[in-house]
């Protein structure tokens, strides 16, 4: 199916709303499970039959583009009100979207976490191996942060690389976006160029081991299109504490405050370089919010448990269609 670029955001591929309706005359599914925000599968269920069953998973909230939204939304407020379940990987997904009124508090409403594979960052001998390969490779081992994602501006690395200004330790800042020459500039500017290492992309089979590589793991994302951080997943899954940002939506409920993180004010490099520091000065620190972090993967967030739970809910609107 061809794209034509993008769109605010969105894929420009006009024929994506025809090919899942042409799926369903030739399968005849009987549901459609449907992410949001995209308006191309907003226009594909309207395509569909009324006897399909809508699941539709709410990751997030549309959060920049405004000026579209007053179009959009109606729509979405249709086709939610429509829906027979909508899912969010967390209660705060619900209380705070700003997009969901047409089915706050109804019984559509469903909580089902997202779940990662928690083997590959266990700590196997071989990712141990590795991890101490990377750490040996780290100009200024001493205490070792590790960040990663998309370098785009909700991700914050600009609030992190400052406030290493204030941090004994290196930086190895993963991943790749249009923002990455930026943020080379930026180290090379506060000085700590030599402190800050940008691996780029991680191939899989090496990501167990750069969490292992490092003291602590940092999310510093700093608006609310940062509604998870499956990131935060990974470095539980790997024992690491957490220092993440007070957005007050999902990220703070997947690693909570003081229970598996330490949770500073979005924006701000002064109290993300103290709570560092803090985990920095204290391995005790360190061991207890790593641990709890394991202990919450293994039984809340596991893909077993995702998989199950939506096995379940496809199960139970499958037997109300029967009943009726």
């Amino acid at each position: 199916m061809r794209s034509y670029g993008s769109l605010a955001g969105v894929a420009v591929a006009p024929a994506f709303p025809l090919a899942v309706r042409r799926l369903w005359q030739h399968h005849r599914y009987d549901i459609a499970h449907l992410h949001f925000p995209d308006p191309l599968s907003l226009f594909a269920a309207e395509l569909l039959p009324r006897a399909v069953k809508r699941v539709i998973t709410w990751h997030s909230d549309v959060v920049r583009q405004h000026h579209l939204l007053a179009l959009y939304q109606p729509f979405v407020d249709r086709l939610l009100r429509r829906a027979d379940a909508v899912v969010a990987a967390t209660p705060r997904h619900f209380e705070n979207s700003r997009q969901l009124g047409a089915v706050r508090g109804s019984d559509k409403c469903r909580v089902i976490p997202y779940g990662i594979e928690a083997a590959p960052f266990a700590g196997s001998a071989a990712v141990l191996e590795r991890a101490a390969q990377i750490r040996a490779a780290l100009p200024e081992p001493g205490f070792v942060v590790f960040a990663i994602g998309r370098h785009v501006y909700y991700k914050g690395f600009e609030f992190l690389l400052r406030a290493m200004r204030e941090l004994e330790g290196t930086l190895v800042l993963g991943g790749t976006g249009p923002l990455l020459e930026e943020h080379r500039r930026l180290a090379a500017q506060a000085g700590i160029a030599g402190r800050v290492v940008f691996p780029e992309r991680i191939e899989q089979r090496d990501l167990g081991a750069y969490y292992h590589a490092a003291d602590a793991f940092c999310l510093p994302s700093c608006e609310q299109s940062e509604a998870f951080g499956i990131v935060q997943l990974e470095a539980m899954a790997a024992g690491r504490p957490i220092v993440n940002c007070d957005l007050g939506n999902g990220v703070n409920h997947v690693a909570p405050p003081d229970a598996c993180a330490l949770t500073v004010p979005a924006r701000d490099p002064a109290a993300l370089a103290h709570a560092l520091a803090r985990l920095r000065a204290d391995p005790a620190l360190r061991g207890r919010l790593g641990a709890e972090g394991r202990r919450r993967v293994a039984e809340t967030f596991s893909i077993e448990a995702m998989v199950r739970q939506h096995l379940a809910l496809y199960r139970e609107l499958l037997e109300a269609r029967s009943a009726r």
